[in-house]
């Protein structure tokens, strides 16, 4: 008997399963995201509430989620215990040129990679995916002894020169440029457009996602990398804003969070409001690499 032959009540009482099962489920992955969202937002909330509210609040028990008053006293005593205006500036310029010279690369490696034929070609990518899986810490000790040499210590350039190779940019840019429509290339090069102008009148603007995501991942790297310009600067003016917090920290002890709170809060808002504009970039560029599988 097949499902039109049966009964009206038994196909009801079917089709009222299958929708109290599908409602569970939904209820149950609103619950799973609630509980996973949870986990990130009350730090963050809890955060910025330690930096709004009195020093005496955030050791009250129980505590108190919503501060009495708004003091904005932890933002100035954190911004006058360190030079937090100078830690800002050098990361803004570490983060600006860094940043932009690895995108610069990556897309033109990409674009070398999905559409120039060159001997090596494939051991070379290869080459390019075994670096994805080399931890960074790796090349510490050789990308300190080369910047020493080159004179380069407590310099913009030594922060940033050693990691403007970006594996995972080539790759994930690599990607999306396979999946563009050949057929645009293909009368892009009848026209007589070399491979710059189809980068930059054709690739490019049909690879927006793909690069606003790789972009956005490379400054939230030069903007929180801490072991490197930690490494490779010794003096005060040449520190960055994640070491800034490490001396914040140091200056005011484990007694004072309202301080350290506020220059956290400092430190991660620009790329919290950075990555809330980009998101749906983000989402697009990700998409765009995985239809070329």
């Amino acid at each position: 008997m097949t499902t039109t032959e049966l009964p009206s009540s038994m196909r009801s009482t079917k089709h009222g399963s299958l929708d109290r099962t599908r409602r569970i489920r939904k209820t149950l992955t609103v619950l799973g995201l609630v509980a996973v969202a949870a986990v990130f937002l009350v730090p963050f909330y809890w955060m910025v509430s330690s930096a709004l509210k009195p020093e005496h609040e955030i050791y009250s028990w129980p505590p108190q989620w919503i501060p009495s008053t708004f003091v904005l006293d932890h933002f100035a005593r954190a911004w006058e215990v360190v030079p937090f205006g100078r830690f800002f500036v050098n990361s803004l310029i570490v983060t600006a040129a860094g940043s932009t010279l690895k995108v610069f690369l990556a897309v033109f490696s990409a674009y070398a990679f999905a559409f120039l034929r060159f001997p090596g070609k494939k051991i070379l990518f290869l080459a390019v995916l075994g670096a994805l899986m080399v931890p960074g810490h790796v090349t510490l000790l050789i990308n300190y002894i080369t910047i020493g040499n080159l004179g380069l210590i407590n310099t913009y350039a030594g922060i940033f020169l050693p990691g403007l190779a970006s594996a995972f940019g080539t790759f994930l840019l690599r990607q999306h440029f396979l999946s563009l429509p050949r057929e645009v290339l293909e009368a892009a090069e009848l026209d007589g457009c070399g491979h710059l102008r189809r980068l930059v009148h054709f690739v490019l603007p049909m690879s927006r996602p793909a690069v606003v995501t790789v972009a956005l991942i490379a400054v939230i790297d030069e903007w929180n990398d801490f072991i490197w310009p930690l490494l490779v600067t010794n003096t005060l003016q040449a520190r960055t804003l994640p070491i800034g917090l490490m001396f914040l920290k140091e200056s005011e002890g484990v007694d004072q969070w309202g301080p350290i709170m506020a220059g956290t809060v400092l430190v991660i808002l620009p790329m919290l409001l950075l990555f809330l504009f980009a998101q749906r970039y983000i989402i697009a560029g990700f998409a765009g690499a995985a239809a070329r599988r």
